[in-house]
């Protein structure tokens, strides 16, 4: 979807996104979907299984190995140390 918005095939699109950003495409958009869930995380009480759906991830599942990854730690953990009081 990212190569037809961009009006790319999807291989000139998979060479020019990361010399461009410098991460792959797929590593980006999953870092923009934590950053939008930590946000959501810190100021409302959605469930954690509705965060993950308005930010993009098919699943709860998935958005807790994505924070696993890249904060190393799960976004209940994140809630309770960064929640806005």
């Amino acid at each position: 979807r990212l190569a037809r918005a961009a009006h790319m095939s999807p291989r000139t699109f998979a060479r020019a996104f990361p010399a461009a950003m410098g991460t792959t495409a797929a590593v980006w958009v999953a870092a923009r979907r934590v950053d939008a869930a930590r946000r959501l995380l810190e100021t409302t009480d959605r469930p954690v299984e509705q965060i993950a759906g308005d930010v993009g991830w098919g699943s709860a599942v998935t958005m807790r190995q994505a924070f696993a990854r890249s904060l190393g730690i799960t976004p209940t953990q994140y809630r309770r140390q960064f929640r806005d009081r």
